[in-house]
């Protein structure tokens, strides 16, 4: 087997195939890239024109008044544009939200960085856009083109560029290899295209030098203090489980197991009744201690990974649960952990106070994200300081530097969404 394996694995034609595929699977990402930033280059287009009109209105006086609603339209367009590089690639952190006012976004450099933004995206983005849908049907079209050109009306124009009539076999090769010129292009331009398309984006829609470092060192000051505090209260939950349970449940087999060793010479029935209570106690004290490392770090991520763990806590959740998990890689075992008990925090929670006849956890993980949503129809009015948990799942989360939201209006329903880091 092992020379078998040898062989093969130093068969040209196996890593020529492997090439051919690793340059298709880039070239199709790249193509699904540069369709989807066509949109919001199209919607940039259109920014672009109402800005412009803006303008010129505003020459009269009358264009002053749509300023806030075009300076809203451009931050809302950058922030989608920075939620599709997110999903394609590593997130773009956003800057602090710039204002909406004229005379506050003449001096703003987000501002200015986003206007910058809109120009190139709606010409060079909307350019490489429109090539990368253009390009992938023109190479279906004229390298299929053989086998209906027959089909076609006589005098049709043959190949996708609009030129060349086919009357004969010859004809319809020669528009066939252009089709074959078209994928060539496809495969050794499109992942370069995708690049310059979200190059603008990615440079000018980051958080920049600009921004306030002490907005971020207040930040991470806090999410410290934070994940220090979730610690001890962690340790302290460990400590006051171990004690009052599996610390007694051993004093107690001990007790009993020197009762009973007094008494085996004396009242052997009554001693085999020690130990058979003795061991009754030491099998609680196991199970104690079982349940306490598993509170630690469930040992079910390991076995089951995240989709078979929260399956778990759904199934054994008193309202019914639909879990959906769409994670393809393994996150850290931290990051796991933690949304494996925001979960079970959350479905706690749903089944002792929302009334809620179902509810349903949804995770995805893109762009280095982990998202996580927990929804319930039951009757809301969920409070983060009404001792229901939740300040607990705001520490955890705090200590990877996530984002929490709760919406939950009294009547329902109530929504918990929970953003962390992959990785850290």
């Amino acid at each position: 087997m092992a020379i078998h394996q040898d062989a093969a694995a130093g068969d040209p034609s196996t890593g020529l195939k492997d090439n051919v595929v690793r340059a298709l699977s880039t070239a199709g990402i790249a193509i699904a890239q540069l369709a989807s930033g066509l949109n919001t280059a199209f919607l940039a287009v259109l920014v672009l024109l109402w800005l412009a009109v803006t303008a010129v209105t505003s020459l009269v006086g009358v264009g002053l008044l749509m300023v806030p609603a075009v300076l809203r339209a451009l931050h809302s367009l950058a922030g989608q544009e920075r939620e599709r590089l997110g999903r394609r690639g590593p997130a773009v952190v956003a800057p602090e939200p710039p204002p909406t006012q004229l005379r506050a976004a003449l001096v703003d450099p987000v501002t200015r960085r986003e206007l910058r933004w809109l120009v190139r995206h709606a010409t060079l983005g909307f350019l490489l856009g429109l090539l990368g849908v253009v390009l992938p049907i023109s190479a279906v079209r004229d390298s299929a083109f053989p086998l209906y050109w027959k089909l076609m009306p006589t005098d049709t124009t043959a190949s996708s560029v609009g030129i060349g009539h086919a009357h004969s076999w010859p004809d319809a090769l020669a528009v066939a290899l252009l089709g074959v010129g078209w994928i060539a292009i496809i495969l050794g331009l499109a992942p370069g295209m995708a690049r310059l398309q979200a190059g603008p984006g990615r440079r000018l829609l980051a958080a920049g030098p600009d921004t306030d470092l002490s907005l971020r060192v207040a930040e991470l000051t806090a999410t410290r203090a934070a994940a220090l505090d979730a610690h001890a209260t962690e340790l302290r939950r460990i400590e006051r489980s171990l004690h009052d349970g599996t610390q007694n449940r051993i004093v107690s087999v001990t007790v009993l197991l020197g009762a009973a060793r007094r008494m085996v010479a004396r009242d052997p029935a009554g001693a085999d009744e020690l130990l058979e209570r003795a061991q009754s106690a030491a099998e609680q004290a196991l199970s104690e201690l079982r349940t306490v490392s598993r509170s630690i770090l469930p040992p079910v991520l390991d076995d089951r990974g995240l989709a078979g763990a929260l399956s778990g806590l759904a199934a054994e959740c008193a309202v019914p649960c639909r879990v959906d998990v769409d994670v393809p890689e393994r996150c850290a075992a931290s990051v796991e952990a933690t949304a494996y008990f925001v979960v079970a925090e959350a479905l706690t929670n749903i089944a002792k106070h929302s009334a809620a006849g179902q509810a349903a956890v949804t995770v995805r993980a893109r762009g280095g994200r982990l998202h996580l949503c927990v929804e319930d129809d039951g009757r809301g009015g969920a409070d983060e300081d009404g001792g229901s948990g939740l300040t607990g799942i705001r520490h955890r989360i705090a200590a990877h530097d996530g984002a929490l939201s709760l919406s939950s209006p009294p009547g329902g329903p109530t929504t918990l969404k929970v953003d962390l880091p992959c990785g850290s």
